[in-house]
């Protein structure tokens, strides 16, 4: 693990670029299906849940493209409500997007989010 060690006298300064929060961008993405438009943002996190979402989302049939550091997701041509299940069961916020598309279409077909086994120990735990 590296450390910064930060000695007195010394004026500090530079610049960070500081990527969004997952945790804001997964459920705007998800909302872009609401809109039946496009929808276009910006600083969204490279990292797997992003990429995952975009998946899903070219898979359900939005056109998702990147530029210039904006992903833009046109989800007017959706031609399924169902979420792959081997895509579903990679994150735990997969559901969000199975709202999302219940809240347009009114109906989704997906599995059990994935990403841990909390719902196993539930499930379980009932019978």
């Amino acid at each position: 693990m590296s450390s910064y060690i930060i000695e007195g006298g010394k004026k500090l300064e530079g610049e960070v670029k500081v990527s969004g929060s997952k945790n804001a961008s997964l459920p705007i993405m998800a909302a872009s299906i609401l809109s039946g438009k496009i929808t276009t943002l910006y600083n969204i996190p490279n990292i797997y849940d992003t990429k995952t979402t975009l998946k899903i989302l070219h898979l359900l049939g939005c056109n998702v493209s990147k530029k210039n550091g904006k992903i833009i997701i046109d989800s007017k041509d959706i031609k399924t409500q169902e979420i792959p299940d081997e895509l579903m069961r990679k994150m735990r916020s997969s559901v969000v997007l199975a709202g999302a598309i219940i809240g347009r279409f009114k109906h989704a077909v997906f599995s059990y989010p994935g990403g841990c086994d909390i719902w196993w120990i539930h499930w379980t735990s009932l019978r």
